[in-house]
């Protein structure tokens, strides 16, 4: 069990389950949070900086398919 560090709700996530770095969403807030460490299981609240780092670097992977998908058709 972890608490979100914007609202202090406790929020039940199996520490087996995740890996540093994965992104959960506070079913009470809805703020997005971020796997900080496992053991202990501690999240961090993910800032607007980290989302555009990761919607960024989810449209390059998209950019990436389109291009390979272009690259096969030819």
């Amino acid at each position: 069990m972890a608490t979100c560090p914007e609202c202090d709700a406790d929020i039940d996530i199996d520490e087996f389950d995740v890996e540093r770095g994965d992104v959960v969403s506070c079913p009470e807030c809805g703020s997005n949070l971020t796997v900080a460490s496992v053991s202990p299981l501690e999240l961090e609240l993910v800032s607007d900086e980290d989302e555009d780092e990761e919607f960024d670097e989810e449209e390059d992977e998209e950019l990436d398919d389109e291009d390979e998908e272009e690259d096969w058709d030819e």
